[in-house]
C-alpha cells in the first residue's frame, strides 16, 4: 500500500514539475522560450550592426578629424538595411524590441554617469546658465518648427536633441512623443551635422570674442549637442576648458529627465478621457530608473571600473536600440519633408550658441 502511495506522489511530482509548464514570475517557461526564439534573429542582427558601427567609428576617428558617434552610425546602418530591403521578416520582432526595451534600459544606465554633485560644482551661475539655455532652446525650437510648417513630433525631437544631448536625448524623448522613426532619423542627422560643425567653428569664434580656459569650456558644454562632440570641441582648449565643458554638459544631460516627464504629463492631460487606457504614463518608468541611477551614483561611491563597464554596456544598448529605430525609417518620407528641417536645425544651433555665449558673458562664468 505504501509503495502505491509513493508511486502516486512521484507521478504527481512529475506532472507538476515536468509535464505542466513551470512558471517564473507568472510567465510559463514554454512561453518565455518561444518569445526568446522570436526575438533572437532580430537581436542578433542588431548586435552585428552594432559591431559594424563601432568599427566605423574607429575608422572615422583614425583617418579623419570628424567625431562620429556609434549611435549615429547605428541608426544610419539600420536605415540603409531597411530601405534596401535587406532585413528579413523574422528579424522584425527583435529589432522592435531593441528600439523599445533596450532603449529604456540604456537610458537608465546613462544615469550612472551623472550625479547631483555636478550641479554643486558648476555653482548657481552655471546652473542658471544651463536651465536658461536648455529651456529657451527647447521651447524656442518647437515654436520655430511650427512656424516652418513641420510636425510637432519632429520639432519636439529636434528641440530635445539640440537642447540636451543629441542622439541619446532624441531616442529617450521619442517614446513619449507623437514622432515616428522618420522624424527621429531626421533629428539625429541634424544634431550630427551641426555638432560636427561646432567642433571646427566654436574654437575660431572663441578666439574672436576672447573666450578661453574655463569660459570657453563652459560655452562649449552649454551649447554643443552630443557628449562626444563636446569633448572634441573642448579638447582644442586647455585642461580647465575640458573640465568645465564636461561638468556643464553632464548637468545639461540631467535635464533630460524633467523634460521627458513633463512632455509625458502634457500628453497625458491632452489625451481624450475616452481613451484613458491608451494614455501615456504620468512619469515613464525608464525616467524613474534614470533618476534612481543618478541618485545611486550620488549617494554611493561606485568603483570606477564598474562605472566604466556600465558606460560601455549603455553605449551597446543605445546603439542596438538605434539600429531597431533606424530600421523603421522610410527614406521616401524624408525626401518629402524637404529642406525645412535643415533650416530649423541651423536656427536652433545658432540660438543655443548665441544664448550660451551671452549667458557666459552676463553671468561672468569661467
Amino acid at each position: 500500500m505504501r509503495s502505491l502511495n509513493d508511486a502516486r506522489v512521484l507521478h504527481w511530482i512529475w506532472l507538476r514539475h515536468y509535464s505542466a509548464p513551470s512558471y517564473c514570475s507568472g510567465v510559463p517557461t514554454r512561453q518565455i522560450n518561444h518569445r526568446f526564439a522570436e526575438l533572437l534573429p532580430g537581436l542578433t542582427l542588431a548586435g552585428a550592426v552594432v559591431g559594424v558601427s563601432f568599427v566605423v567609428e574607429a575608422l572615422v576617428k583614425r583617418y579623419t578629424p570628424i567625431v562620429l558617434s556609434p549611435l549615429v552610425a547605428a541608426v544610419v546602418l539600420g536605415a540603409i538595411l531597411a530601405n534596401l530591403g535587406m532585413i528579413p521578416k523574422v528579424c522584425v520582432s527583435g529589432l522592435r524590441f531593441s528600439g523599445q526595451s533596450l532603449l529604456r534600459l540604456g537610458i537608465v544606465l546613462l544615469g550612472l554617469q551623472l550625479s547631483f554633485s555636478q550641479v554643486r560644482d558648476i555653482g548657481v551661475p552655471g546652473l542658471l546658465l544651463v536651465v536658461g539655455v536648455v529651456g529657451i532652446t527647447f521651447f524656442g525650437t518647437q515654436w520655430l518648427g511650427q512656424r516652418l510648417g513641420l510636425t510637432k513630433g519632429l520639432s519636439l525631437l529636434v528641440a530635445t536633441g539640440f537642447s540636451i544631448c543629441g542622439a541619446s536625448a532624441i531616442a529617450a524623448m521619442r517614446p513619449v512623443s507623437d514622432a515616428d522613426d522618420d522624424d527621429m532619423a531626421y533629428a539625429i542627422a541634424l544634431v550630427t551635422i551641426c555638432g560636427s560643425m561646432a567642433i571646427f567653428i566654436l574654437p575660431i569664434v572663441a578666439n574672436l570674442i576672447g573666450f578661453d580656459g574655463a569660459r570657453f569650456g563652459t560655452w562649449v558644454g552649454a551649447s554643443v549637442h552630443d557628449v562626444a562632440q563636446t569633448v572634441a570641441t573642448a579638447s582644442t582648449g586647455n585642461a580647465d576648458a575640458q573640465q568645465s565643458a564636461i561638468i556643464v554638459k553632464l548637468t545639461r544631460v540631467m535635464m533630460l529627465a524633467p523634460l521627458v516627464a513633463g512632455v509625458s504629463m502634457v500628453r497625458r492631460r491632452a489625451t481624450d478621457v475616452r481613451t484613458r487606457s491608451k494614455r501615456p504614463p504620468m512619469i515613464p518608468l525608464f525616467v524613474c530608473g534614470f533618476i534612481t541611477a543618478i541618485a545611486i551614483n550620488s549617494a554611493v561611491d561606485l568603483p570606477n571600473r564598474f562605472l566604466a563597464d556600465a558606460k560601455w554596456i549603455e553605449k551597446l544598448l543605445l546603439a542596438a536600440a538605434l539600429v531597431g529605430l533606424g530600421a523603421g525609417v522610410d527614406v521616401r518620407k524624408l525626401r518629402a519633408i524637404g529642406s525645412r528641417p535643415l533650416v530649423l536645425g541651423l536656427l536652433s544651433w545658432a540660438t543655443i550658441a548665441v544664448l550660451a555665449a551671452v549667458g557666459v558673458q552676463l553671468l561672468n562664468i569661467g
